[in-house]
């Protein structure tokens, strides 16, 4: 009797487990998952709350330790160093191999720095890893002040979890307004408003451009405007880079990312890419090649688990959502809401009188097609949005209908009127 067939996947991201618990699920195969990070999955979106006190570590494990070893999961904490795909084995840290028969690569991100002066000093840091929360936990024992570099969601992030100790942050913003890379102007200028509302220090149009150090360590950092900062923590959120680095060599084709086919193949047969670290050869319209956010690397991991059962399976991401928390404010996304929109989609923003919601809804000015829509402190539904989208609803029928797609039956009520009256003056 052979032996069954040997996945291995490294990365025990939200990819890397997906895929595991997929392939137990409709296969018997010999299933090996090695990270370097953490000895079990953890839920990575969770990491602040456990430096804001709201969550102990042992609290983010979605799982119970005995889950693995029940579902026939082996898990290894490990350095992969190199890949031979020739010979199908990985080459790990201490000089220990292993075989595969089929490789998933689940490796994720890793944070963007872009060759400051300085930018290795100690206190320089981003937020990604497990590793990275636990420097944080150092640098910040007698931190007196912060700056941030960048914003987006990770900056926001830790600009809230540094907030919470009471440590002042100022956060360097090279746009206008918070975030206006992915978000319209009003919406950037909304989030903005609300992050300095809590305290945080916000220069827009500004950027890094050197960090001063003493006996080792970040003291202060000098601004393209000319102004120093002094600070004993510089926190680098300038974006995430795929994890590829130890690909080198391996004949493994990358670009940015580790490249697939709509099968989530790579170049090499019985090779995978899923998760941050892949980049599609050919996106569906309207989306990145590379996409670092939670659910679309959810989706990769199932759809990987049954092309390597045998029902090979295009990857499908559907139409585009996400969603995020800017301090008090949850954000919601569904469709295509574009920074900067051409001549076939128009904007109408709506806010409330205390700016405390917004929302803003795009749409095609010649047939008056919903083309998508961002919520601030609104909270949504996924599946009646996703619907609309896919019937190709008009602005119209959005507007009348947004009640049934909001979780608080009671917002429409109170903003319907206001929404209505400000939209026939916009537009």
């Amino acid at each position: 009797m052979s032996s069954p067939e040997h996945v291995v996947i490294i990365g025990n991201g939200v990819a890397g487990i997906t895929a595991a618990r997929h392939i137990r699920r409709i296969s018997d195969k010999k299933i090996t998952v090695i990270s370097a990070e953490s000895d079990y999955f953890f839920s990575r979106t969770a990491l602040m709350y456990v430096y804001m006190g709201h969550m102990k570590w042992e609290h983010l494990k979605p799982y119970e330790d005995w889950f693995w070893k029940e579902n026939h999961i082996e898990l290894k904490k490990a350095f992969v160093e190199k890949i031979e795909p020739a010979s199908k084995k990985l080459f790990l840290k201490g000089e220990e191999t292993m075989s595969f028969d089929k490789l998933i690569l689940a490796t994720g991100s890793v944070p963007r720095f872009l060759g400051w002066e300085g930018e290795d000093l100690n206190g320089v840091q981003g937020l990604v890893s497990k590793q990275d929360l636990e420097l944080l936990e150092e640098n910040t024992r007698n931190c007196k002040s912060a700056v941030i570099v960048g914003g987006g969601l990770i900056g926001v992030e830790l600009a809230e979890m540094l907030h919470t100790r009471n440590i002042p942050v100022t956060m360097l913003i090279r746009e206008k307004a918070f975030w206006q890379n992915v978000l319209p102007l009003q919406d950037a200028k909304f989030i903005s408003r609300h992050i300095e509302s809590h305290g945080i220090v916000l220069k827009h149009e500004t950027e890094l451009k050197k960090i001063n150090g003493k006996k080792g360590r970040v003291s202060s950092i000098e601004t393209s405007s000319g102004e120093k900062i002094d600070c004993d923590v510089l926190g680098i959120s300038v974006g995430v880079r795929p994890n590829i680095a130890f690909l080198e060599g391996s004949g493994i084709e990358t670009d940015a990312g580790i490249l697939v086919n709509p099968y989530l193949q790579t170049n090499v047969q019985d090779i995978y890419a899923i998760g941050d670290c892949a980049q599609h050869r050919e996106p569906v319209r309207g989306r990145k090649t590379i996409e670092a956010v939670w659910y679309t690397a959810r989706m990769m991991g199932e759809t990987v688990a049954q092309t390597i059962c045998g029902k090979p399976f295009r990857y499908k991401p559907g139409h585009w959502f996400n969603s995020a928390k800017f301090f008090d404010v949850e954000y919601q996304t569904y469709g295509k809401v574009s920074a900067n929109p051409e001549e076939d989609e128009q904007h109408f923003h709506w806010e409330n009188r205390k700016g405390e919601r917004a929302l803003t809804i795009a749409f095609d000015p010649e047939s008056s097609r919903f083309l998508g829509i961002n919520t601030f402190g609104i909270r949504m539904r996924h599946e009646v949005f996703n619907r609309w989208l896919k019937e190709e609803r008009d602005l119209e029928f959005v507007l009348k209908n947004l009640r049934r797609a909001n979780f608080d039956p009671e917002f429409y009520d109170r903003h319907e009127k206001e929404i209505f009256s400000s939209f026939k003056q916009s537009v």
